[in-house]
């Protein structure tokens, strides 16, 4: 092979290679967020039980201060029925700016610093986008003895796109049926192929009631092979 016939392969080698690691870099590309659209964050944690009532203080705290920071449309702490030591936090906030300013303020991570010593696990803070949502505050007379379900829905990468259909149909269904406060679907900003259901009821037989709709078993039994873990449905109350 001649010297010009060699410089052309390593050429051709090369811009192959240029191209192979430009489509990579696309399809690992996170998908830009507009600065300027309501942000979201549910955040998972479990404590000691024997350090329940020093959490709930410590939460209601935080939630006083957050309440009163620019930019915030709801904080709401939950506790898990028939698991007291487990809580959870959904978060809405104006924009990406207001949420990350809250994040970083020096009151929320003292109040972290001093709830990190009470967890037995980790603080899983997980920010989202809105997939399909609807009112985004409701009034706190209305939640006081709600029942709070939060699902965490992961589909299988290859059938991302189903299953973010599927999950917006049942968003949408679901707000009619009686009881319903609040129903909405969110996408976690780090993995769209994991979203996260919250729905609002106002009992124990609103909840039931959902449950037996065509609408509800058709979403499960839909889901089922679309899903890479087990159907993940837990209830709460706001914490008192």
């Amino acid at each position: 092979m001649t010297l010009s016939k060699l410089s052309r392969v390593k050429f051709c080698m090369l811009l192959l290679v240029a191209n192979f690691l430009g489509v990579m870099k696309m399809s690992h590309a996170a998908e830009p967020i507009t600065e300027k659209v309501t942000s979201y964050i549910v955040t998972y944690f479990e404590v000691y039980s024997s350090d329940i009532v020093k959490t709930k203080l410590l939460l209601k705290e935080l939630t006083d201060s957050s309440i009163k920071e620019d930019g915030n449309l709801r904080f709401e702490v939950v506790q898990r029925i028939g698991q007291p030591d487990q809580f959870a936090i959904l978060e809405a906030w104006r924009d990406i700016s207001s949420m990350t300013q809250h994040q970083k303020s020096e009151k929320v991570t003292a109040i972290k610093e001093k709830l990190n010593v009470l967890l037995r696990s980790s603080y899983d803070e997980r920010p989202h986008s809105a997939l399909q949502v609807g009112k985004v505050m409701v009034p706190h007379a209305e939640l006081k003895n709600s029942i709070f379900a939060i699902t965490h829905v992961d589909i299988v990468p290859t059938i991302k796109d189903q299953g973010i259909a599927l999950v917006k149909d049942i968003s949408t269904i679901s707000p009619k049926d009686p009881g319903n406060i609040r129903f909405e679907a969110l996408t976690q900003i780090s993995r769209p192929n994991h979203m996260t259901i919250v729905e609002i009821w106002a009992n124990e037989d609103a909840i039931k009631n959902h449950a037996s709709q065509k609408h509800k078993k058709d979403f499960r039994v839909t889901l089922t092979p679309m899903s890479g873990s087990l159907y993940d449905e837990r209830f709460y109350k706001l914490i008192d």
